[in-house]
């Protein structure tokens, strides 16, 4: 069974940043991930406030990102961490995947989260064939269309102004009266004109084999609309992916968000977390600056 001082399972722009770090401190280390680096991360159309960049796609920035980190570690991808088990000798985690086994000392979850749904009638049903999460996947077959984009977040203003760059007909729908979301991307809604309805959940989807309309439920009065649309992309908010973490007996808020401290480390000696799956704020330069923050833990761990 080959021997680490590090594994870290995930490798979106945490667990690349920890690597790198990890290896350029001199240890053996190895990023495990179930699909390819960057998770949604990828499906980031376009960022502008990630430092020395003044605009670079999620796609772009992680393949950079990756570039740099296997110079310094190994990476797997397409392998599922599916157990990790405490042991008792100097090698204190035994992490099981689809593929192997490995023994590590130390263990960084980079897990992050998965898409919210809005689980509203005909959701499922109209998965792929109208109903999307990801903008920059599924954008371009909705050019010249009428879709909506549901949500009020940074996530969801920016992939409304990639669809509208697309040529889509956008509607942003959100269940508040106000936009979560940072005052520039606000901005740009307005000056794009991008329509906006405030204070409406979406109640219903429907469509034959394709998504025709949806139905709309203003959360103040109550009434319900219906809005021909041709596709209906959702963003609104992620899931944590805690599942290992549970089983390790790490705490967890009442949000389902791993509790960290200033270093990355949980309530379980020698595991460490970053970026989605911790509490926190949900930045990409947050999660790289945590994924350095726990690689020095980890090292500086190993050393005493």
């Amino acid at each position: 069974m080959e021997k680490y001082d590090i594994i870290i399972v995930g490798a979106g722009p945490g667990g690349l940043t920890a690597g790198i770090y990890a290896g350029r401190q001199g240890t053996k280390n190895l990023i495990l991930d179930k699909g390819f680096a960057g998770g949604i991360g990828r499906e980031v159309p376009l960022m502008e406030n990630y430092p020395g960049f003044d605009s670079i796609s999620g796609l772009e920035l992680i393949e950079k990102m990756k570039a740099q980190a296997i110079k310094n570690c190994e990476l797997h991808e397409s392998e599922n961490v599916q157990e990790i088990i405490r042991t008792d000798d100097e090698y204190r985690f035994t992490v099981k995947t689809d593929k192997d086994s490995y023994s590590t000392k130390t263990v960084i979850l980079a897990t992050g989260s998965s898409h919210r749904q809005l689980d509203a009638k005909g959701e499922e049903e109209f998965k792929g064939k109208g109903v999307s999460y990801c903008a920059t996947c599924d954008g371009f077959f909705f050019q010249g269309r009428d879709v909506i984009m549901v949500g009020g977040g940074n996530s969801a203003l920016q992939e409304a102004l990639y669809l509208n760059n697309l040529g889509a007909n956008v509607t942003l729908v959100h269940r508040r009266d106000e936009f979560r979301a940072q005052k520039y991307l606000q901005d740009q809604i307005k000056d794009e004109s991008i329509n906006v309805i405030y204070n409406a959940v979406v109640e219903e989807i429907k469509g034959d084999m394709l998504v025709e309309s949806v139905v709309l439920k203003d959360t103040k009065s109550g009434e319900l609309s219906e809005l021909s649309v041709s596709g209906i992309f959702v963003s609104v908010g992620y899931i944590p992916h805690t599942e290992l973490a549970k089983e390790l007996g790490v705490d967890l808020d009442e949000s389902g968000h791993i509790i960290i401290d200033k270093e990355q480390k949980t309530s379980v000696d020698y595991v460490y977390a970053i970026g989605d799956v911790c509490v926190g704020l949900k930045q990409w330069v947050v999660a790289c600056g945590e994924g350095a923050v726990a690689a020095t833990s980890a090292y500086h761990d190993l050393k005493k």
